[in-house]
């Protein structure tokens, strides 16, 4: 990645690791009594398993495997595969079907909404797989087919929350969301971060834009 002024290299660099571990550290240790509730609720509601695992694709297109609170059927895991023939990158209108095609939980529908799936991956960030501000990780089947275009989003770790996330969740198409994340992988500082951490909070709350 190139850096675009000496003012980021700091925060490009060193910064930006430091926020990721001593925010994910103490995130973890303020979210585990709620972690704990969470699992138990949705093994009560739901059955086993309660963790959805994944590999998804990281930094410099490195492959990890991400961890969420499943918010799926069982047999819908089991049977959920990807196949894509694109050709020339992912199409720009491409999205994910809605939740009536996915099969998701009545317990699932509320942890999607707030996102409370998500915390587990505070572990991703902690363990240096992810960022708490990036570029959403996507599936191999898919950055498989990225353009050298699409292929600029996995130059900065993936994130929790992202630009493209405040600017539309679930919402947005595959093209909307990949000039979002190229935006934020050219103009990305500790300021903007901090701005999409709070914007994140507000859409956390309200639930707006999430299935």
């Amino acid at each position: 990645m190139m850096l675009r002024t000496s003012k980021h290299y700091l925060y490009h660099r060193i910064g930006k690791r430091i926020a990721d571990v001593v925010g994910s550290s103490s995130l973890l240790l303020i979210f585990m009594p709620l972690i704990f509730l969470f699992a138990i609720i949705l093994f009560i509601l739901s059955g086993k398993p309660i963790f959805f695992v994944q590999i998804r694709t990281g930094l410099h297109n490195v492959p990890f495997t991400i961890w969420k609170f499943r918010t799926m059927e069982s047999s819908t895991l089991e049977s959920n595969s990807h196949q894509y023939n694109w050709q020339g990158g992912v199409p720009n209108d491409f999205s994910f079907a809605k939740p009536r095609h996915l099969n998701v939980t009545r317990v699932g529908k509320i942890y999607r909404k707030y996102s409370i799936d998500e915390i587990p991956q505070l572990w991703n960030v902690l363990k240096g797989d992810m960022s708490l501000v990036g570029p959403r990780p996507e599936i191999i089947e898919i950055t498989n087919h990225y353009s050298e275009e699409q292929k600029k989003r996995l130059q900065v770790r993936p994130g929790i929350t992202g630009y493209a996330q405040v600017h539309g969740r679930s919402s947005i198409t595959h093209g909307e969301k990949i000039a979002h994340d190229l935006y934020y992988v050219e103009n990305y500082s500790f300021l903007l971060d901090l701005k999409i951490i709070i914007q994140t909070v507000v859409l956390v709350i309200t639930g707006k834009g999430a299935y």
